[in-house]
């Protein structure tokens, strides 16, 4: 070998004698060049013959020339061409443009791999896009490896390209994407062995993109991988997606060579800090300045702005997935942005919550893996293409609560600081320790108050809808009294009021979305059969409907609909409410358990029942409201709405007022409240009276239906209740009868 050859690693080596096994058997020749015009030369496989070149220009005519005799190599030279600018598009920037521009198959057989800089494959740049598209008239893309180390002579982080060619076929085969991690690695090697043979789906190392992507589409690593395909799917979830480039613009940045003539000194009149990418801290902050910070004069369109987002523009080998990024606040200013940062600058009409959305999720690992990371440098192209999650009405109610939980929090933590910072500022000790106690007080009730909320039963006695909340405390009370066949009873009364509520929620939403349910079928049958009402079975029939139905999973993701089938949608929840069912249906048959038993089956019960309602904790955010009362203003176009929140476990709670553009409000019928602050109508579903018989308040649904009237039967206390026919034509309205 002449004197100054490299090699390559061992591990990569070994990975594309592997590939070339595979994908392009035979006597496989190295072709290169043997000039010295920067190129890397590489210590080849002992069994591989190579062909060296006098000068690039002669590789266009040896690649034909040597397809004809098999598997080929080529290493084109990876200098730029001299003259080439990145401002002249018609011109090459580096020589292996113009060498792979020329290649052409020999044959129907020709295939062959090519040693490149990553950037051909994973740039967006018109000039890589083209020379793709120019490949792609001759040939199929099989394979593309990437690896960073593969060449010891050559930076650790730079990533290099073995690109897999056959001539091209009617049918494009599908395409596999791997990347080698660096150093020697026995596991990647047997996970590529497992890759070449597999036709679809992914290993740890790589992956199969079935449905090949155009051939001017960028194939950076993490663009097409499955799980980021499917994780990009599911943000929609979140409400919608938006280019990132629609929320925000770019502030335009100044490059320390370009610009060189701005620069200046801190000590300087109008000079102002130039902000590079070392100054955006992994916390999210902004560095203070140090003395080797540069100064610059700007002109003002370079300045930033308070609430503009500053980024790295080169990923570090050792930086943590998520992109770095800064919200710039006062305190940095003034300030402008160096060429290795990427700044932005959101647009008149995002919304705080949009804001605060966006920086989330551009920290996150995905936002990371979407942009790219085969590359160094964050491309600002794809940084603006970037599907960024916009949040609901729903969302952004619980964001702004979020932040509004977090203002309080940080409220809270400073009076205990500043008090605690007071214990040594009074004359006398006397008057700090009273200080402390007193107005610690009201901090500490604060906090226990909060720390209830832990609590499952604390968060259903107090936030949960009155006749779940109602049982629940009946059953914590008979439990701790020590009976436990009451204790047994009540809860399975929990369980089955607590199915029951959530099927008559369904039953309502179902109905006012226009979709029947076939469970219905049985509800009104017993109904109208004079023996027996509805049941546990008839409830969980509903939940388990609910659960599976394709109508009503297409309802808009923000529709409560979906929270509620939530509920048995898991093995886990399905199976726990079959036991609660088993017992209860075993109990209505006089199949009893002896008084010995009781007390394991009270505790497996509760368990089972303690799963459901913490698989329910999303009531909180659905309160049941009782309208009182409602006045319309004609000229307003309002209403004002006066409504009892029948949360917690006691009917008698205060009268609240609102303001509704709603003129179809029914005073005295009941509705769910949904996060979005819609009313959704619960009558004839779920009803609310007072009780003739205890003369509490209480909540009602149908139970029977014989003539003259309807029955309806309390979720509370069970009681019955007999209303005129007004209310059956009302049941078959909804086609409950």
């Amino acid at each position: 070998m002449p004197e100054g050859y490299g090699s390559l690693s061992p591990s990569f080596e070994r990975i594309l004698k592997m590939a070339f096994a595979q994908l392009a058997p035979g006597p496989v020749t190295v072709l290169t060049t043997s000039s010295e015009e920067g190129q890397p030369f590489f210590e080849l496989p002992s069994e591989w013959s190579s062909v060296l070149e006098p000068s690039w220009q002669d590789l266009r005519s040896g690649v034909v020339r040597l397809l004809r005799q098999g598997p080929l190599l080529l290493i084109p030279p990876w200098q730029r061409r001299t003259g080439a600018r990145k401002s002249r598009r018609d011109v090459s920037l580096y020589v292996y443009d113009d060498v792979l521009r020329a290649c052409r198959p020999a044959d129907a057989t020709s295939g062959m791999a090519v040693l490149t800089p990553a950037e051909l494959w994973v740039s967006e740049s018109p000039r890589a896009a083209e020379l793709r598209r120019t490949l792609a008239e001759h040939w199929d893309i099989l394979a593309v490896i990437y690896s960073t180390g593969a060449i010891p002579q050559i930076h650790p982080s730079f990533v290099v390209a073995a690109c897999f060619l056959k001539v091209k076929q009617e049918h494009r085969p599908p395409l596999k994407i791997f990347r080698a991690p660096r150093g020697d690695h026995p596991s990647a090697e047997k996970d590529f062995q497992l890759l070449l043979k597999r036709g679809g789906g992914s290993t740890q190392y790589g992956y199969v993109i079935r449905d090949v992507p155009p051939a001017i589409e960028s194939l950076d690593f993490d663009r097409h991988h499955p799980d980021v395909v499917s994780q990009q799917s599911e943000l929609a979830g979140f409400g919608s997606l938006t280019a990132l480039g629609e929320l925000y613009e770019t502030v335009p940045r100044i490059h320390l060579a370009a610009d060189s003539h701005w620069i200046s000194s801190e000590e300087q009149p109008d000079a102002i800090r130039l902000l590079g990418g070392r100054d955006v801290r992994r916390d999210g902050s902004i560095a203070l300045p140090a003395d080797d910070s540069y100064w610059v004069k700007a002109p003002p369109e370079y300045l930033l702005r308070p609430g503009d987002l500053l980024l790295r523009e080169i990923h570090g080998p050792h930086d943590p997935p998520g992109l770095i990024v800064a919200e710039i606040t006062k305190q940095d200013l003034p300030a402008a942005p160096a060429h290795t940062t990427i700044a932005l600058r959101p647009r008149t009409a995002i919304t705080p919550q949009q804001i605060r959305l966006t920086v989330q999720f551009l920290r996150t690992p995905l936002a990371d893996r979407l942009v790219g990371r085969s590359g160094l440098h964050i491309t600002l192209k794809r940084l603006q293409e970037l599907p960024v999650p916009q949040p609901d009405e729903a969302l952004t109610t619980a964001l702004d609560d979020l932040d509004a939980a977090r203002h309080h929090l940080e409220t809270w933590a400073k009076e205990a600081e500043t008090l605690l910072e007071s214990a040594f500022t009074y004359k006398t000790a006397v008057q700090a320790r009273n200080r402390i106690i007193d107005q610690g007080r009201g901090l500490r009730l604060r906090v226990e108050a909060a720390a209830l909320l832990d609590n499952l039963g604390h968060t259903v006695r107090t936030r949960f809808p009155l006749p779940i909340a109602y049982r629940w405390r009946e059953t914590e009370a008979r439990m701790s009294a020590g009976d436990q066949r009451a204790a047994y009873n009540a809860v399975l009364d929990t369980a089955e009021i607590l199915l029951c509520y959530m099927a008559l929620l369904t039953l309502a939403l179902a109905w006012e979305a226009g979709i029947p349910l076939g469970s219905t079928a049985a509800i009104k049958e017993k109904l109208t059969s004079g023996r027996s009402g509805p049941g546990f079975g008839d409830w969980a029939a509903v939940m388990q409907e609910a659960a599976t139905s394709r109508k009503l999973r297409e309802l808009p993701h923000q529709h409560p609909i979906h929270s509620i089938r939530s509920l048995l949608a898991d093995k886990e929840a399905a199976d726990a409410r079959q036991r609660l069912s088993d017992r209860r249906n075993d109990d209505a048959h006089l199949r009893r358990l002896d008084p010995i038993d009781l007390p394991r089956a009270v505790a497996e019960a509760f368990a089972d029942l303690t799963l459901l309602v913490e698989r329910s904790r999303f009531l909180t955010d659905f309160p049941l409201w009782h309208v009182t009362e409602t006045r319309w203003d004609s000229l307003a176009r309002t209403a004002d709405v006066r409504y009892r929140e029948l949360t917690g476990d006691h009917p008698i709670v205060p009268t609240k007022a609102v303001t509704s553009s709603r003129h179809d409000l029914e005073p005295g019928s009941l509705y769910l409240r949904d996060p979005t602050h819609e009313l959704h109508l619960l009558r004839p579903f779920l009803t609310g009276e007072v009780c003739p018989v205890c003369r509490a308040w209480s909540t009602y649904h149908a139970d029977l239906v014989p003539k003259g009237g309807v029955q309806l039967k309390s979720l509370e206390h069970g009681h019955v209740l007999h209303q005129p026919e007004d209310m059956s034509k009302a049941l078959a309205v909804v086609g409950l009868l």
